[in-house]
């Protein structure tokens, strides 16, 4: 069991760092590097789904770990990734299509989506800043006290 934890460990931290590395510097590059931005906006939604996906599969796998409860902001964060996924998305398209949806139009959407994404970054970093914290700190240094 401790090897599955370690594992673990290391699956929440890629996704952390996969979610962050996608809002910092990945999706902006596509939108500098590509000049067709209707292209970069296809592959930066792409990529958005397959966090979604990550972040459910880490969030199923927590559930049947031990110390399951401790996984909560993992699974909040895994909740607003599948909020914007399945519902925010489909009415984004919509507005896009259309111009706007529910009085709202895409940009405006895509303000909502950004603020979801964003509360699930913050709430991986929340999660691994607390077990980091409860854990002791960094390896080799010094105990408090």
């Amino acid at each position: 069991m401790i090897f599955i934890r370690k594992v673990f460990g290391v699956l929440k931290v890629l996704w952390a760092g996969s979610l962050w590395s996608l809002a910092a510097w990945v999706a902006p590059t596509l939108f500098h590097a590509q000049a067709d931005r209707h292209l970069a906006g296809i592959l930066a939604a792409r990529l958005f789904d397959i966090e979604t996906y990550v972040g459910i599969a880490v969030a199923l796998l927590a559930s049947v770990l031990p110390g399951a409860r401790k996984f909560l902001w993992g699974y909040a964060a895994a909740a607003l990734l599948a909020i914007n996924e399945w519902v925010l998305k489909p009415v984004m398209m919509r507005a896009h299509a259309e111009g706007a949806a529910a009085g709202l139009s895409f940009g405006a959407w895509h303000g909502v989506s950004a603020v979801l994404y964003l509360t699930a970054c913050a709430a991986v970093l929340l999660l691994i800043w607390r077990e980091e914290s409860q854990a002791g700190g960094l390896p080799g240094a010094p105990s408090p006290g």
